[in-house]
């Protein structure tokens, strides 16, 4: 059974910094593209970061990029997101996603991603 399970998600401060995880399990995820999204209240899902196999290409909306970081561990198998400088707008449900295709691209649609874990939320105070 494939299984994403995210972990980390909470209140934080405006300003502060917060770490996200996703486990992975079920198959070998080491070949895929990982991504993560958000979905805030009332809003559509959108896509937050992704990275390739290696870990040596990421790609990061525009609303994130220069706080966040993606990174992955193929030996243990998990996806993170390291969170800084964050702000209220960044509060919302935190989703890790897979890619299995192949396809030689960073996806960003939500569309392009096969495997979805439950979420974490994460609320940023003013």
């Amino acid at each position: 059974q494939v299984q994403l399970v995210e972990s980390g998600g909470q209140l934080v401060q405006a300003g502060g910094s917060l770490s996200l995880s996703c486990a992975a399990s079920g198959r070998p995820f080491s070949s895929d593209v990982m991504g993560w999204f958000r979905q805030a209240p009332g809003k559509e899902r959108e896509f937050v970061a992704a990275i390739n196999w290696s870990g040596g290409r990421k790609s990061y909306a525009d609303s994130v990029k220069g706080r966040f970081t993606i990174s992955r561990d193929n030996v243990k198998n998990t996806v993170s997101l390291q969170m800084n400088t964050l702000k209220p707008e960044d509060t919302a449900v935190y989703y890790c996603a897979a890619d299995t295709s192949g396809v030689p691209y960073l996806a960003s649609r939500s569309y392009e991603y096969e495997y979805w874990g439950q979420g974490t939320q994460v609320t940023v105070s003013s």
